[in-house]
């Protein structure tokens, strides 16, 4: 499973054999370590919003916009809703593109934020059904799409620089950090959750409590629009993003001459996306319904298992660094495979049981998740890495993590948990196809 994809170009133009192209003396050295600050904060605020969302769909949205439906149902529903962001993501990703190249990065990320923010408070003073019916289905739906969009136009390019500005030996390291931000971001989100769920009657935290959630998330964008913009716009990082070709390519362009790669990027990695929302939004919808223990309590251990999944991502950099990345994630796919045939077992016995699933599965997700990004940037030569890195990672959450609390809940309510099994398995098996094609296609060359 290692050396499936082809790490760098060294056949570009200015590019040196390791795949880094050297700093023009003309301006300042750039630190790795200052892009990756402003990668961590980016994201962790990116997945924030996302995760207030997904919670919401399990704790709020069945009794405030569908209190007309059962429980079930209403989960259903709001899951659909929160399809529609992984949808809109490519087309934000596509808009946006767009404005960077008639305006300029900083104009795009400013309007990506604003949008972002704007779509979530307006979630948070939204009122539900019994005040305006179905329009208030409407709006949430719209809202959520446009939050898609905007986390699609968002993109910045920094994990991309950051990849090709990595010392040797290091490339692992460097390529987990911007992932820290997703358990760092459904830390935060359950944490707020949990206190507001302990600290009001259930008719107070489903009148208001659950809003004050939706107000943070625009309050972090602020500050992560301003720490972002701080690189993205100065005179040094517009200077080695050109030096790199980091460059908005349109749509059209892009998948003809690397649709195949995009593709192949996004299925390399969909054991990680396909165990993502496994062991975050599921679980959570899957034990209330089932009511075998609080709500609290299941926030508690997701909250420890967001902090075992930051101290799995960051053990990923260590390892990949070691064995390589795709040796990392091709095995970190075995891995998960075997983890989803416990999963009926693990989710439908006791309280330590279903602890287990979410403590092992965000393990698993932490080592696998970490190195994800490495695979879908890495692929690409240096004009097109821009925007295939975007695009790959925007399909990759579509078919892999988008629909899946839908589907593995509207599966096992029918069918029992062994519809978990067979995703996790299905996306397991993607990667392993994917992996070996790539490779086939680099041997082939």
């Amino acid at each position: 499973m290692s050396s499936t994809f082809p790490e760098h170009h060294p056949s570009s133009p200015g590019v040196i054999a390791d795949g880094v192209r050297p700093l023009h003396a003309d301006h300042a050295q750039v630190a790795p370590g200052e892009i990756a600050i402003g990668v961590v904060i980016g994201r962790a605020s990116e997945y924030f919003d996302f995760f207030v969302f997904g919670i919401a769909c399990v704790l709020v949205f069945p009794s405030v916009f569908f209190p007309f439906e059962t429980r079930l149902d209403g989960m259903l529903l709001s899951f659909v809703i929160f399809s529609l962001a992984f949808i809109a993501r490519p087309i934000g990703t596509t808009l946006f593109m767009s404005l960077q190249r008639r305006w300029s990065r900083g104009t795009k990320l400013t309007a990506a934020l604003f949008l972002l923010g704007t779509a979530t408070v307006g979630m948070a003073f939204l009122p539900g059904y019994e005040a305006l019916g179905g329009r208030a289905i409407a709006l949430l739906a719209i809202f959520r799409f446009l939050q898609g969009v905007a986390l699609g136009g968002s993109w910045d390019g920094l994990p991309s620089l950051l990849a090709l500005n990595t010392p040797p030996g290091r490339r692992g390291w460097y390529a987990m950090l911007g992932q820290l931000g997703a358990p760092i971001g459904f830390m935060i989100a359950s944490a707020l959750f949990l206190f507001l769920h302990t600290n009001l009657s259930s008719d107070d935290f489903l009148d208001w409590g659950w809003r004050y959630p939706f107000f943070v998330a625009f309050a972090i964008n602020v500050v992560a629009l301003f720490a972002r913009l701080r690189l993205v716009v100065t005179e040094e990082y517009t200077k080695l993003l050109e030096e790199r070709e980091l460059e908005p390519i349109g749509f059209i362009e892009i998948f003809r001459a690397q649709g195949y790669n995009i593709f192949l990027g996004a299925f390399a990695s969909l054991a990680s996306y396909a165990l993502f929302h496994l062991v975050t939004v599921f679980p959570l919808s899957w034990i209330v319904l089932g009511t075998t223990q609080s709500v609290d309590n299941v926030l508690v251990v997701q909250i420890v298992g967001a902090v075992v999944g930051i101290l799995g991502t960051i053990a990923s950099g260590f390892i990949a660094d070691r064995i390589g990345r795709r040796t990392t994630l091709g095995s970190l796919a075995v891995l998960i495979g075997i983890f989803s045939l416990f999963a009926p077992w693990l989710l439908g016995g006791s309280r330590a049981a279903q602890d287990a699933f979410i403590l092992v599965g965000f393990a698993l997700l932490g080592l696998s998740y970490g190195q994800a990004a490495g695979s879908v940037t890495s692929n690409f030569g240096p004009r097109f890495r821009y925007t295939g890195a975007a695009l790959t990672s925007d399909f990759a959450w579509l078919i892999g993590a988008g629909f899946a609390p839908l589907v593995a809940l509207g599966l096992s309510s029918r069918f029992g948990l062994v519809a978990v099994s067979a995703y996790l398995l299905s996306g397991a098996a993607c990667t392993m196809v994917a992996l070996r094609v790539n490779r086939a296609l680099a041997e082939r060359d």
